[in-house]
């Protein structure tokens, strides 16, 4: 993708969707950085279906602490992996207890070193908490970063590196969830949906694919 189409490919859009958001539900960092840990191999629409429950009852670190193990499981079971998730959460909240005030930390060294949490989680708090210009690439951004030519890249972190050098400044902060959304409902991984996305001038993929006969 040619460095003119970056600009066209943005400026469309923010046009579009002048303010981004995470489909994520969340009132605080942590419930954030909790239902991020909690989204690794499941949809935001389960996440949100679990923690809209758990969070009327523990929605701080110690709280998430005095359910213990069997009652935390008991509130994210419907998601996958939870029993993982729960042993990193409660892990995670231990140490933000004992070593953060109970607070979430707003460096990416001091996120990572949570459990459970990965350099694409660190990046959404980041991102979405602290307004940092960070890239989270997730499997949708990094198949739209390949397939359009935006940002190439073998892996997720050779993709981040190409957006954050390749995104042009004023649209960097909510790069993330412009390239998100498209890339979950429109970019679809075994059949793009050409024919419904707004960039599609600007992408590389070729054949395009056509609108199917029964939608015409």
């Amino acid at each position: 993708m040619k460095a003119a189409d970056i600009q066209t490919f943005f400026a469309t859009l923010q046009a579009a969707n002048p303010q981004p958001q995470t489909e994520l539900a969340f009132a605080s960092v942590f419930e954030l950085l909790t239902s991020v840990l909690l989204s690794a191999q499941a949809t935001d629409v389960s996440v949100n279906k679990a923690t809209r429950q758990l969070f009327v009852v523990a929605n701080t670190p110690q709280k998430i602490l005095d359910l213990g193990l069997d009652g935390l499981e008991s509130h994210i079971k419907t998601i996958g992996l939870y029993h993982a998730k729960a042993r990193h959460l409660l892990q995670t909240c231990r140490m933000l207890v004992d070593l953060h005030g109970g607070q979430v930390p707003r460096s990416r060294e001091a996120l990572q070193a949570l459990p459970g949490v990965g350099r694409k989680t660190a990046n959404v708090v980041l991102n979405v908490a602290f307004g940092e210009p960070t890239m989270a690439v997730d499997t949708h951004i990094f198949r739209l970063g390949n397939r359009t030519g935006l940002a190439p890249g073998k892996t997720p972190l050779a993709v981040e590196q190409q957006l954050l050098k390749r995104v042009p400044e004023r649209f960097l902060t909510d790069a993330h969830h412009w390239l998100i959304l498209p890339g979950r409902y429109v970019c679809q991984a075994r059949t793009p949906r050409c024919w419904q996305c707004a960039v599609a001038g600007c992408c590389d993929f070729k054949p395009k694919t056509a609108r199917p006969a029964s939608m015409a």
